[in-house]
This record gives C-alpha cells, structure tokens and sequence, in this order.
C-alpha cells in the first residue's frame, strides 16, 4: 500500500472553541515520510510542530500540541479525519493559536477530503502493527485502554457518565472505511453544570449551541441559566426539563459515544503511523489516550523496522516449487523454503534452520551457529525471488552480488530457528542493479541487516 497525501490544498474557517477567533486553516500536501504537521503562519518564523504523542502539552479539554511557548489546540478532530482518509502526509497552517471547532464534528474535513481527493506516492505505508495485547489503566478515574492483534484497524468505545441523560454508552467501528458515515459527524458535547468552571478557566469561548451538544442533566434556576449564557455571550435561552437543549437533534442516540470514538482515533493518530490492531476504550478520555500513546511512542522510536507477520497455517504465496522455477540454487546452496508476502518493492521469505544443513558439522562441531555470509545469501536469494518474480522466463536470467554494504550481525541463529528475510528495493531497477535493504528476524528480533546490490543478468 502506498503513502497517500492531498491531491490539491484546501482551507476550512470558524471560529476556535477556546480561543473564540476567526481562523483560517489550510490542509497542503507534503511528501513522503512526512507524517502531519501543523504551522502557525502568524507567527514569526512560522514555527512547525509535528503531530506526535510527545508533543502533546495539554489534555484539559482536547488534544494541545506545543512546542516551547508555540500552541496549537483541538488538533483531534482534523487529524481523525487525515487518518480515517487514509492520508499520511499533511501539513496544516493555521493562523490562529488552535483548530476552527466548525459544527463540533469532523465531517467537514471528511467532505473537503473526498472533493479534492487523495494521491499516491511512491513510498510505502509504514504500519504499526500490533502483534500483543496491550493495556494502560487509571485506576483514579477507572479508564482503561487495551489493544489487541488484529489485520486491520477497529476501535469499540463504552462511555460512563454519572448523568440521568447520558448513560452507559457504547460505539463501535470495525472498518475505517465507514469514518465518513458512521462517525464523522458526531459533535462534541458538554455538560451545563460543567460551563461556568470551563468560562472561569478561560476556555470555551467560541462555544455555542451551533457546535456542541449541550447536556441539562441537573435542575438549574432560571436566574444561573441567564448567567452562564451571559458569560458565554449567546442569546437567553429558556429551558423547561432535562435534556438536550440543542436547536438541532441528535444524530444518533448514541452521538456522544461516537464522539470519543473519533477522539480517540484522533488522538491515536499520534503515534506517527496507521495501526493495525484494536482498539478498545473504556471511559477514554485525552489524558489517558495521551498516555497510552506516549507507550506506543516509545516502542516505535526504538524500532527500526517491526518483524513481519508470519502465520505458518497460511499457505504460501509461492512455495519450494516455485521457488525452484525462479532461483537456479539447488540443495545445498537454496537458502529459502517459501514466500509469504511479495510486491514489486518488498518481499518476505522463510528459512526453517534445522540440525540436518550441512554446514552445521563443520560450524561449528560443539555449538551450531548457522554463518552470517549464508544469511545474506539467503537474504540476496529472497531478493532474488522479488526481481524475478515480475520477468517475463525468468529462468533465463540470474541475479549476482555486485557489493554488500552496513553489515550488521545481532544475534546467533541456531537450529530450530526461523528465519524470517524481509528484503526491499530501496531504487528502482537501472540498468539490471538492483539496490537492496534486507533485514533478518528470529522472532521479534533482527539478527542480521545488510544493503547490497545484485545484477539481474540473462543466461547464456
């Protein structure tokens, strides 16, 4: 799958939810391995920051990146939309110190999205997948978030509010693809005996009943009603029994549900990569979905690249047989049993080591250590297989080493290992070279890595 970015600009303006300014937003394009960044254009040196769980200062009332005394506020429902698009690589300017709130939602995003539509780049997707159940408690607030192993990427959200108008309630979206209709629309919501505390602290000042949903869940007088629309400078509104005092329904029963759900999306799209996984949030809120991303942030610094997938119940994509029709390697110099994943840019193979290959006698008698210029064979011959693969009688051609570069051995492999080779093109084929990155896995860990490159050459 390949990176995606905008196809053209396009810019959103409304008022902040904090801030109460008029601000413009414009969402650019940007290249490859850029990630989403936002620009603060009215500022001198027009300062950058990167949307990255690290950077988050504040969780009060939305998602705050910072950096130094530079904020950008309510970045959440903008990036659940980037990422629910699908998009990678975005650069927001803003000239104002937070997002427009617009209609509280992300739908408008999501609209301005499909008008424009996306464009692939030339570099993949880079996911971060996750391969173990994970789990960060508030055992203060009773908030829970687990992740689980999953193909592709899922979200299920259970809010709980001690509220007679709000109860226990629960959304879910198994495919992302269904953002734009399920969730997007949600707005963001709030409690009236909550307002006057958020006015007090300087916050909600472009709030209004046009971009939340405003929840009465306790009796007020008449009198306060008048003080909190005072301090919130919207006309007196007359409220005669609990509920929602919103001009416009609720788009589900369960809108508000919907609304942490694309918050937590939001704030997961933090971790700098599209995930694959599920996500499961009990009583989420910023702070904690901060925290479990800062975690997730920490695994993903210090990874260069993740071990690929490997299910030996699948059956391959091309076994020993197919194999052999492509490589000219025989026994005892064919170094790879099968194909599990494989494009034009990548391809994954699996070497099963067992006590019977024949260099173990020799290396070494007392402690078999499989050697480390045969894993880089194994890894060319995995290369081998990508080239070939796509020629047309690839039988007539061979592939060789024309240098090897930035060996790196990590850890000894041993019988009864296996040996997954993930090799990458890192250019495209000039002149019959091919330039190669290859990593080697057992388990989770890289034990070999390597960049070389191999001449496609056709038999005489």
């Amino acid at each position: 799958m390949e990176q995606l970015t905008l196809k053209s600009p396009f810019s959103v303006r409304g008022k902040g939810l904090h801030s109460g300014k008029e601000i413009n937003a414009i969402f650019k394009p940007a290249p490859v391995n850029y990630g989403y960044k936002f620009k603060r254009v009215d500022l001198e040196g027009e300062p950058v920051i990167e949307a990255l769980a690290e950077n988050v200062v504040d969780t009060t009332r939305g998602t705050v990146l910072g950096k130094g005394e530079i904020r950008i506020s309510t970045v959440e429902h903008a990036l659940a939309a980037l990422y629910a698009a699908g998009v990678d690589n975005c650069i927001i300017e803003l000239d104002g110190p937070e997002m427009p709130i617009l209609d509280g939602s992300a739908i408008i995003y999501m609209e301005n999205l499909e008008k424009i539509g996306l464009e692939a780049q030339d570099a993949d997707k880079d996911f971060y997948i996750i391969k173990e159940k994970q789990t960060l408690k508030d055992e203060k607030t009773g908030s829970v978030i687990t992740v689980y192993p999953e193909d592709e990427f899922s979200v299920e959200v259970m809010v709980e509010y001690n509220s007679p108008i709000l109860p226990n309630q629960f959304a879910m979206l198994d495919d992302i693809a269904d953002f734009k209709q399920e969730v997007a629309s949600a707005r963001t919501f709030v409690f009236v005996r909550e307002i006057e505390q958020l006015v007090e602290a300087g916050l909600i000042k472009g709030g209004d009943l046009d971009n939340a949903i405003v929840i009465y869940d306790q009796l007020v007088p008449t009198e306060q009603i008048n003080h909190l629309c005072d301090l919130m400078d919207v006309p007196h509104i007359e409220v005669n029994q609990l509920g929602y005092i919103n001009p416009k329904p609720l788009k589900w029963d369960n809108e508000p549900a919907r609304h942490k759900l694309m918050d937590v999306i939001g704030d997961f799209a933090l971790i700098g990569k599209p995930i694959k996984g599920r996500i499961v949030a009990v009583r989420p809120g910023h702070t904690i979905n901060n925290r479990f991303t800062r975690m997730i942030r920490k695994t993903v610094r210090h990874t260069e690249i993740q071990s690929p997938n490997y299910n030996p119940n699948l059956e391959p994509i091309i076994d020993i047989n197919g194999i052999r029709k492509l490589l000219p390697h025989r026994y005892p110099f064919l170094l790879i049993d099968k194909i599990i994943e494989i494009d034009k840019k990548h391809c994954v193979a699996v070497k099963n080591v067992t006590v019977n290959e024949p260099f173990f006698p020799g290396h070494f008698p007392q402690e078999p250590v499989m050697p480390g210029v045969l894993q880089i064979e194994a890894m060319a011959q995995a290369a081998g297989v990508l080239v070939l693969n796509y020629l047309e009688e690839p039988e007539r051609y061979s592939t060789y080493f024309l240098k090897i570069d930035n060996v790196k051995f990590r850890q000894k492999v041993v019988p009864g290992n296996t040996l997954l080779l993930n090799v990458s093109l890192t250019t495209e084929i000039r002149r019959g070279c091919a330039m190669v990155k290859g990593y080697a896995f057992v388990g989770e860990k890289i034990v070999c890595e390597a960049e070389f490159m191999a001449q496609i050459i056709k038999n005489k």
